[in-house]
C-alpha cells in the first residue's frame, strides 16, 4: 500500500505549525487515491486520508498566479521560498499550460467578508451560472467537536480556527441534481485540503482522487498577496455536460471510461479507481515506460505496481512516469534520486508521448496556471495545486457547476 503525499508533506507541516497544532499522520492510502471521499457523498471526518497534501513547508507560491490567476500557457506562478521551483502550466500532447486571461468580472467577490474572529475567514461564492441557488449550493465543515452544514443562502462565510488535516466539502442539492433532504447525500460534491495554524495557511483544492464539482479558491493576506488556483474560467462557464464531454475528446481511448457511466454525470473519476488497477485492462499501461526508465538509469529499486504505485519513498520517479519523463540516462541515480535537476524546469516536455497519465493532463489543461494536483506527487517540481502563506486573512472559493 502506497502512502499519499500528504502524510509526507503534513509531517513538515506539523514542524512548521508548532505550538499551532500538530498535524495527523493517520491518511495513509494507495497511489491512486483511493481512499476519502466516496462517490456516494458523505462528510469525511478531518484528520483523514488527504490527497493532494496541505503542507506547511514553505514559501509562497505564486499558484495561478495574483490577482486574477490563470496566465498565459505554461507561466504560472514561480514556487517560493520552499524552493520548489519550475514553471507551472503543465499540459499536455494536445497543449500546455491553463487558459489565460482574467477573472471574469464580479467572479471574486471579497465585498462583505467581516474580520475574522479565529485564524481567517472563508466566503464561499455560487458559480453555477444560475443552474443552482444560493439555497441549493452547500459548504461543510467537521473538525473536533464542530460540524457545520450550511447552505450559501443560508450563512455565505465561516471563521476557520486552527486545525490540522482538514477537509471542507461542497455539495450541489437541487432541482438540477435530484437531490432532496440531506444535501451530503448528493452525489455532486467535492472538497479542498487543509492544515491552518495560528498564522499560516497550507492548502489545495485536488482531483487525485476525481473531478466532482468545479472548485476555485482565492487566498488573501494581510501583507497582500493572493494566490488563486482551481478549474479554469472557461471551464466555469461552460455546462458540466461539455466538461465532461472535453475530457472524452481530449483522452487517449484507455482513459474515457473515467467520464463515462456509472462515474457520469456525477463523477470523473482517477485512473486507478477503473480499469487501471489490479486486475484491470490498464493496470499494465505504463510496463514499457518503467522498463525504459528503469534500464536506461539503471534503477536498483522495486518497479511499481499498477498504475504506477508503490513508490512512496520515490516521488520523482514516480512523477516521471505519469508525466512521460526521465526516461533518458543520467535522470536518476541508481537508488532513485533525482540526477538530472533541470527535469522538472520545463513543463511543456511533461506529458509529450504514450504511456502518459491523461487524466492528470487534463485537469493540468484547464487549471488557472495550469497548477493541478491530478495524481498523487503531482507537488514534484512546484505543478500542484498548493498554497502557502502566513497572516491569512480570508478565503474566497468559487463553486461551479
Amino acid at each position: 500500500m502506497m502512502i499519499r503525499p500528504s502524510w509526507r508533506t503534513l509531517l513538515v507541516a506539523a514542524v512548521a505549525l508548532g505550538a499551532a497544532g500538530a498535524c495527523s499522520t493517520t491518511g495513509a492510502s494507495s497511489a491512486q487515491g483511493t481512499g476519502g471521499a466516496t462517490d456516494t457523498g458523505g462528510v469525511a471526518a478531518s484528520g483523514g486520508a488527504n490527497t493532494g497534501g496541505a503542507t506547511g513547508s514553505g514559501g509562497s507560491l505564486g499558484s495561478g498566479g495574483v490577482r486574477g490567476g490563470g496566465g498565459q500557457p505554461g507561466n504560472g506562478g514561480a514556487a517560493g521560498s520552499s524552493g520548489t521551483g519550475g514553471r507551472a502550466g503543465t499540459g499536455g500532447a494536445r497543449g500546455t499550460g491553463g487558459a489565460g486571461g482574467g477573472a471574469p468580472d464580479g467572479f471574486w467577490d471579497p465585498g462583505g467578508i467581516p474580520a475574522a474572529k479565529n485564524v481567517m475567514m472563508f466566503k464561499f461564492l455560487n458559480r453555477t451560472n444560475g443552474v443552482l441557488s444560493d439555497a441549493e449550493v452547500f459548504w461543510s465543515f467537521k473538525s473536533g467537536s464542530i460540524n457545520e452544514t450550511h447552505s450559501i443562502a443560508e450563512q455565505p462565510t465561516y471563521d476557520m480556527p486552527a486545525n490540522s488535516s482538514g477537509r471542507m466539502y461542497f455539495y450541489l442539492c437541487g432541482a438540477a441534481t435530484s437531490c432532496t433532504g440531506d444535501p451530503t447525500k448528493s452525489p455532486y460534491y467535492d472538497f479542498i485540503e487543509h492544515t491552518i495554524g495560528a498564522t499560516q495557511y497550507n492548502g489545495n483544492t485536488t482531483r487525485v482522487d476525481a473531478f466532482g464539482i468545479k472548485i476555485a479558491m482565492r487566498l488573501h493576506c494581510a501583507d497582500g498577496f493572493e494566490a488563486t488556483v482551481g478549474e479554469d474560467y472557461q471551464t466555469f462557464g461552460e455546462d458540466r455536460a461539455v466538461t465532461f464531454q472535453k475530457f472524452l475528446d481530449e483522452v487517449s481511448p484507455p482513459f474515457q471510461p473515467l467520464a463515462m457511466p456509472p462515474h457520469a454525470p456525477y463523477r470523473i473519476v482517477e485512473p486507478g479507481a477503473e480499469g487501471f488497477k489490479t486486475g484491470g485492462p490498464y493496470a499494465g499501461y505504463y510496463d514499457s515506460f518503467v522498463d525504459a526508465l528503469w534500464t536506461n538509469n539503471g534503477l536498483t529499486i522495486t518497479r511499481p505496481g499498477p498504475n504506477g504505485s508503490g513508490l512512496s519513498s520515490y516521488p520523482d520517479v514516480s512523477a516521471a512516469i505519469f508525466r512521460h519523463v526521465g526516461d533518458v540516462a543520467g535522470s536518476f541515480t541508481p537508488d532513485g534520486k533525482l540526477m538530472n535537476k533541470a527535469l522538472w524546469t520545463d513543463a511543456t516536455t511533461f506529458y509529450q508521448a504514450a504511456p502518459r497519465d491523461d487524466y492528470a493532463a487534463f485537469w493540468h489543461r484547464h487549471a488557472l496556471g495550469g497548477k493541478a494536483y491530478g495524481f498523487p506527487y503531482d507537488d514534484v517540481g512546484g505543478y500542484s495545486s498548493y498554497v502557502s502563506h502566513s497572516n491569512p486573512q480570508y478565503m474566497m472559493v468559487a463553486i461551479g457547476w
